[in-house]
């Protein structure tokens, strides 16, 4: 397995739309599990495979003991908002703002092997199905912001030492990349911040 580099905004991958899985086999079980493991190493709820520049139907999660992958998802949402919650976003480092999610979703589609998932819940597990695929249809959780947080966001992303931001993000999380990018893994990790990653 290895730890993969996370693409960061203004990278046009995020900004496409994921292709369908059509093809099962070894090479797709090595994506899941390397995704499984960078987002571990992050400490994320989930990871979808645009973020690490895979433009497929794909992501892993891993939220209050509930964890898998789905392999072209279809989600469902209730009518319910759930509570006010600061969401964030690996692509989006050091960002955090409320988004309006659904209190309760399923999502259905197939795992590595190509036989059929469902996994529901509510709060954050739905919260976490609802980020993911957004990204799978090229949607970012900043473009679900309204008002003054929209302007914030996109506000903060604009400035030039936003790039800064980016800059020392992928540099902390290179030095966990395995060798099979050049460098070895790194042991520890950094701790959380008080915003839920999404992915």
């Amino acid at each position: 397995m290895a730890i993969l580099p996370i693409r960061t905004v203004g990278d046009p991958v995020l900004r496409t739309e994921a292709s369908k899985v059509t093809k099962f086999g070894v090479e797709l079980e090595r994506l899941v599990a390397d995704m499984a493991e960078t987002m571990a190493d992050v400490h994320g709820a989930g990871l979808a495979a645009p973020q690490v520049g895979i433009s497929l139907r794909i992501f892993t999660f891993n939220v209050d003991g509930a964890s898998g992958h789905v392999i072209n998802p279809h989600l469902e949402i209730g009518e319910e908002l759930q509570p006010d919650h600061p969401e964030g976003c690996l692509s989006v480092p050091e960002l955090g703002f409320v988004v309006p999610r659904q209190q309760w979703a399923r999502v259905t589609g197939v795992d590595a092997s190509g036989a059929p998932v469902s996994y529901e819940g509510t709060g954050m597990l739905a919260r976490c199905f609802q980020h993911e695929t957004d990204h799978l249809n090229g949607q970012l959780y900043i473009d679900r912001l309204e008002g003054e947080d929209r302007k914030s966001a996109f506000r903060a992303i604009r400035k030039s030492d936003y790039e800064a931001v980016i800059a020392r993000t992928v540099a902390e999380r290179g030095q966990s990349i395995d060798s099979s990018f050049g460098r070895p893994a790194r042991s520890g990790r950094p701790s959380a911040g008080g915003t839920t990653k999404g992915s």
